[in-house]
């Protein structure tokens, strides 16, 4: 029996598992790749035992969310993806990474004026996080910007 390509495709995106330490998704650099990376940020939180609706769950998704926004708008290079990466870490936190291909723009969190559209989505960040920063990307060109987020640990 032969698959078509979008069952390919399908079987090719990573799946939630609650017994995975990190999660991680390299996603087309477009509003429709961050969508994705936002909804599967989502669905592994709940598959970690963060259900949907909660502070821990809801502060992720938006965070991954804006990051991955701004990984679309302003670190695109035509021909290179971006890339979520989640892990539950020690100490009870998740960190959330969203890397991109363009390492000589790095984000400012400032306070936008009252007629512009954007520009406010890094102090959403810093007010959700405990902390939250950039660094080289690993292993390909760009930057990485993440945060850390607190989240009591899910037992069961």
């Amino acid at each position: 029996m032969t698959t078509s390509p979008a069952t390919e495709r399908r079987s090719a995106l990573p799946l939630p598992l609650a017994d995975q330490t990190v999660f991680s998704f390299r996603f087309t650099p477009s509003p429709r790749g961050a969508r994705l990376a936002r909804r599967l940020a989502s669905c592994q939180m709940d598959a970690w035992g963060w259900r949907y609706g909660t502070p821990v769950h809801d502060a992720v998704e938006l965070i991954v969310a804006e990051l991955g926004v701004n990984a679309v708008t302003h670190g695109r290079v035509p021909g290179r993806d971006a890339e979520l990466r989640l892990s539950r870490e020690d100490g009870g936190h998740v960190r959330v990474e969203v890397s991109d291909a363009r390492g000589e723009r790095l984000p400012e969190a400032r306070d936008a004026g009252t007629g512009e559209d954007g520009g406010r989505g890094l102090l959403l960040v810093a007010a959700l996080a405990k902390e939250w920063g950039t660094a080289a990307r690993p292993g390909a060109p760009g930057k990485t910007v993440w945060a850390l987020v607190p989240a009591v640990p899910v037992h069961g």
